[in-house]
């Protein structure tokens, strides 16, 4: 049987940076605006102020990177501000997917025009067609066939399962999965309980048959396993209808908007039950596995899902975290962490990379490296 292998990672970081401090002083100079105009007009009900302390302690950021800060900071905008482009010009995401790509395919040592597949799976996309992917595999000179996809934060997981699928079936040798999230576009700045979750990046993944694999550290999918479960908890409104509804673009429920302590309660358990469940199909514990790379949402929430999984307090290097300075960045979350945090593996060890989010949907997959 064809086995999938990934053979190389790549990660694209905007230039600009957002420390907790920046973001809390132009939160805060809004809320002292916001408040003297409710005061003038009558109104009794004051905005609180933000702080970094409560940043912290509500998620373990600390920093974020973003793909425009200016926007962002200043008080009478607060949302990134990116210039329109042309349609002979390159999409932006298309310019972070060409980013993380080449340094994916540099590290698998494969050449772009040996791909087979191109897949790219995010949580927002910045138009509905032509495809995101389509337009990246001609930028790369990459063959085969290409599509976008769409599972919020579970994105990269579902695409890597597409891809292995695809592998194992014989139908393509080499596959390439890119996560642009631009997700700053979609958070609401103005919500003291979410405007410091989100930044901005793009990851990227080779998978190839083992068969014609070449890169010298290789992880070998051992399986992969999703679930999908219908949720409101977490939700964005925005969409193609919004002309025709009359909708304003940036009214909340446009925005990211969720119900932070119904997700932690009802994510969380389940995560863990899907990893757990999943490892026993394959005849494997918690116990063996020498890494977790998580999605990266909130801390608490990873340090319990680690818990349940290991059966013990995990050690750093056991669930190692990223959004410290990442911030959430959707789907490419857990992928970052694969990639920064994989190359001190021994051959043999085990690891999942587990991505989960709007649906409810979580992705599962266990690698050992080769």
């Amino acid at each position: 049987m064809t086995h999938a292998v990934i053979t190389g990672t790549g990660l694209f970081t905007p230039s600009h940076a957002i420390d907790n401090a920046a973001l809390v002083a132009s939160f805060n100079a809004w809320v002292d605006a916001e408040n003297a105009r409710r005061a003038e007009a009558g109104v009794e009900e004051r905005l609180e102020h933000s702080s970094s302390d409560f940043i912290v302690k509500a998620s373990g950021i600390h920093s974020r990177y973003v793909m425009d800060a200016e926007g962002i900071l200043d008080p009478e905008r607060m949302r990134p501000r990116l210039a329109p482009r042309g349609n002979d010009e390159p999409s932006i995401q298309c310019e972070m997917g060409q980013a993380a790509a080449r340094e994916a395919l540099d590290a698998a040592g494969v050449a772009a025009r040996e791909i087979d597949l191109v897949i790219v799976a995010c949580s927002n996309l910045e138009r509905p067609y032509p495809a995101v992917a389509v337009e990246l595999q001609a930028a790369l000179g990459a063959g085969g066939y290409a599509f976008d996809m769409n599972v919020a934060c579970s994105s990269a997981t579902f695409a890597i399962e597409t891809a292995a699928n695809a592998i194992r079936a014989g139908s393509i040798r080499r596959a390439l999965v890119v996560n642009p999230e631009i997700c700053s576009a979609h958070l609401n700045f103005r919500d003291r309980d979410s405007h410091f979750i989100f930044g901005d990046a793009c990851t990227a993944l080779v998978l190839e048959s083992d068969e014609v694999a070449s890169a010298e550290s290789r992880f070998e999918i051992l399986g992969t396993r999703l679930t999908t479960r219908f949720s409101n908890a977490i939700r964005n409104n925005a969409g193609f209808l919004d002309r025709v509804t009359d909708s304003d673009p940036l009214a909340t429920d446009r925005l990211f908007v969720q119900e932070g302590r119904r997700v932690f309660k009802e994510v969380c358990p389940m995560v863990a039950a899907l990893i757990t469940d999943h490892l026993a199909s394959l005849e494997l514990t918690g116990g063996d596995l020498a890494r977790l790379w998580l999605h990266q949402a909130n801390r608490h929430m990873n340090d319990l899902i680690a818990r349940r999984v290991l059966g013990h307090e995990p050690e750093a290097e056991q669930a190692p975290i990223i959004l410290d300075r990442y911030a959430n960045t959707s789907s490419a979350g857990s992928i970052i962490a694969f990639h920064l945090h994989r190359h001190d593996l021994a051959s043999g060890a085990l690891g999942v990379v587990c991505s989960f989010g709007a649906g409810y949907s979580a992705g599962s997959v266990v690698v050992r490296r080769q």
